[in-house]
């Protein structure tokens, strides 16, 4: 007999991959996070993953694949580079409703294999930042459904690409040209109505020096110096030089600076003048979406509340909806090696998707 989609944790996932038949109601939340996890999505390669939710999903709802251009860097062989879709499932006949709830199902690098630890932690890549949300937002709407709380009409999903790197996924979204009343956003909150996050700012610094050989450093300058020197607790990713003998004649730091007041255009204008302060020489270039700290909605009876120091997706989504900003895990394992999520916060998560999804349809 072949294993329920309902076991909670193993069993083959082989069976799941793009297998037609199967409904959101024939999954259980430990499993359809443990499918989730399984499936590689680093930013960029997010084939995989929404075609596995287009195929889950397509049983309950209308869904429309929404194709997002390629970054670039994802791979150097043009071959290997799959295509990205958005995932947009909405109930039969009614493209618009008055509730989304919204997730993304990229990851950062590097791929980490789901595992279980501990008997009650789910440890892998995007087990907390954020497939743990798009599980619990989409049990909680198969719960309310089967209970007979909520009209299965009011509510469509969207699960983007590439919110790890410059939002593109959302930003394509706008394209769908619809409108909601409320917009529910999955991201790791410890179960908390974040009522405010802080903006962001990504910039490019590239240094230039003077190359010569290794064993007479003397006689050149190395571009890193004034990369590194002034910049290292905030760079991501430097990359410099040709080779280990050779003194870097070029370096390149990516750098995210999170913004607490003001707004992006001051921002820009700052650090532009403080790089310079460094050396003039330094060329500065602002890549991705900028934006300011992001007010949010929390006004959600029952729910404890905190502001996040990190960036969403909610300034990427244009209108004047509601929004919210929920999810369970902790952002403070998100983005390490020790990414990991307790069952019960997946559970709990659920529970508090379903209340914001009720308050939202009676408000």
């Amino acid at each position: 007999m072949a294993r329920s989609l309902k076991d909670p944790i193993g069993g083959k996932l082989e069976a799941f991959h793009g297998s037609a038949g199967h409904s959101l109601a024939d999954i259980g939340l430990l499993r359809l996070h443990e499918i989730l996890v399984s499936i590689p999505s680093v930013t960029g390669d997010e084939n995989a993953i929404a075609m596995f939710l287009k195929d889950l999903l397509t049983h309950d709802f209308q869904v429309k694949l929404q194709q997002v251009p390629d970054l670039e860097h994802v791979s150097d062989e043009p071959s290997l580079r799959r295509p990205r879709f958005n995932v947009f499932a909405h109930p039969h006949g009614h493209r618009q409703t008055p509730l989304l709830l919204t997730s993304h199902i990229d990851t950062v690098p590097p791929y980490l294999p789901y595992s279980l630890r501990n008997h009650d932690e789910i440890w892998g890549r995007g087990s907390v930042d954020a497939k743990g949300c798009v599980a619990a937002q989409l049990q909680a709407y198969q719960q309310l459904v089967d209970s007979g709380q909520m009209d299965a009409k009011a509510v469509s999903f969207l699960f983007v690409v590439g919110e790890e790197r410059t939002g593109d996924g959302m930003q394509a979204a706008n394209q769908l040209g619809l409108s909601w009343d409320t917009v529910i956003f999955g991201e790791p909150t410890e179960l908390k109505l974040a009522s405010g996050h802080k903006g962001l700012l990504i910039l490019k610094i590239k240094a230039h020096g003077k190359a010569a050989h290794s064993g007479y450093p003397e006689l050149g300058e190395s571009a890193i110096d004034s990369t590194y020197l002034y910049f290292h607790r905030k760079i991501g990713r430097l990359s410099a030089g040709v080779a280990a003998n050779v003194i870097a004649k070029e370096a390149e730091a990516d750098i995210g600076i999170r913004i607490a007041a003001g707004n992006s255009a001051t921002m820009q204008k700052t650090v532009h003048d403080i790089v310079h302060q460094v050396d003039q020489r330094l060329e500065v270039e602002f890549v991705g979406g900028t934006y300011g700290p992001v007010n949010i909605d929390h006004d959600v009876p029952g729910f404890e509340t905190v502001t996040v120091n990190y960036g969403t997706d909610i300034p990427n989504l244009n209108g004047d909806h509601k929004r919210y900003l929920y999810g369970g895990g902790s952002i403070l394992v998100a983005h390490s090696d020790d990414e990991h999520i307790r069952i019960q916060d997946l559970r709990d998560a659920v529970d508090g998707y379903q209340r914001l999804i009720l308050y939202a349809l009676e408000g």
